[in-house]
């Protein structure tokens, strides 16, 4: 086996365990809901959300997977040691924020990662001058915008969303509400699994797809379409390892997204699951890779602020926010840091 194959499989596994970390770090947010309002149990949660983050798979196209693979950094600058390098420090980043218990973007990791290690490939081969060279600033325009409107829109839509369900149900008995959207809620945390698994799964698609074109495995005319022969096991990899890491779930998580930021009610997990999978669908079918966390969130913030601004605990919504802003620039820090190491090694990379 040469040299150039082992390394594309090592960082295609390393992006799948990137996948199935992300499934693990952001089952908070298909589950979350769903489980604070103890409409399901933890274990029948993320095996509903394991199956429709799955099912994804077959519903949302690959748009968001076109924007990263080939929208965000010149293609000419992206090589094996790049992806690996910005693997790694994406993986990083999810593992401390998971142990923190912050409900930060595995998304945001990713692509902070690539444009770190890509920016450090550039400055060590041409100079500090040629770093920004490599991104491709139409590609990040909507990604960094979608950073506030995606929480917005989530936090909008729920806000909304509450206000005219309160109404239309206003005469019935709370109990009898309740009892409705137990069931309904098993529908939104569905629609919003889809929605994680067609946004968060196509982000890591886009990444294996660079690692076959900087390999040779692929063509430029293949990124540009359908990525040729490896068009659906590169689908089926990506949705089948979020899917597991989902299943396999992370509860540290699910206690911030649950229940800190504001007390939910079955009828609360409906309207804030309803309106995040509705900004995700609407995103994924644009191809805007959005953080499926800070949507969920904006969401939950806007259930809780229909009742009152107190209900929502701010301290842990600042912590939230800093971490979002904290995301990109930190793990394009330690994707930098991780490629120069391996430059160290190896000169060519």
């Amino acid at each position: 086996m040469n040299t150039g194959l082992l390394l594309l499989i090592i960082t295609v596994l390393t992006a799948l365990i990137f996948d199935f970390l992300n499934g693990f770090h952001d089952a908070a947010n298909s589950i979350a809901t769903v489980v604070s309002t103890r409409v399901l149990t933890p274990k029948l949660a993320v095996a509903w959300a394991a199956f429709f983050n799955f099912v994804a798979a077959f519903l949302l196209g690959t748009a968001v997977a076109h924007t990263i693979g080939r929208g965000m950094i010149r293609l000419e600058d992206v090589t094996q040691y790049v992806v690996l390098a910005a693997l790694a420090g994406a993986i990083v980043w999810d593992l401390l924020t998971w142990w923190w218990g912050l409900p930060t973007s595995s998304s945001h990791a990713l692509i902070g990662g690539l444009a770190g290690a890509a920016m450090a490939r550039a400055t060590l081969n041409h100079g500090a001058h040629s770093a920004f060279s490599v991104i491709l600033p139409h590609g990040w325009t909507l990604t960094l915008v979608f950073i506030v409107i995606a929480p917005v829109m989530g936090l909008v839509l729920a806000l909304a969303l509450t206000i005219i369900l309160y109404w239309v149900l206003r005469h019935k008995a709370p109990l009898q509400v309740d009892h409705w959207f137990r069931k309904l809620q098993l529908l939104s945390a569905a629609a919003y699994s889809l929605g994680h698994g067609g946004n968060d799964a196509q982000k890591t698609m886009g990444i294996m797809a660079g690692a076959l074109y900087a390999a040779g495995f692929m063509s430029a005319h293949d990124m540009a379409a359908n990525w040729g022969r490896f068009h659906w096991p590169i689908i089926i990899g990506a949705n089948a390892a979020i899917a597991l890491g989902t299943y396999l779930g992370g509860w540290r998580i699910v206690r911030t997204m649950g229940s800190k930021i504001t007390k939910l009610k079955p009828f609360g997990g409906f309207c804030a699951e309803t309106a995040g999978a509705v900004t995700l669908f609407t995103t994924a079918l644009a191809g805007i890779p959005v953080s499926t966390t800070h949507t969920i969130t904006g969401a939950i913030v806007g259930v809780g602020a229909v009742h009152r601004l107190s209900a929502v605990r701010w301290g842990v919504a600042r912590r939230i926010v800093w971490a979002w802003i904290l995301t990109i620039p930190a793990a394009a820090a330690v994707s930098g840091l991780v490629f120069w190491l391996m430059w160290l090694f190896h000169r060519t990379a």
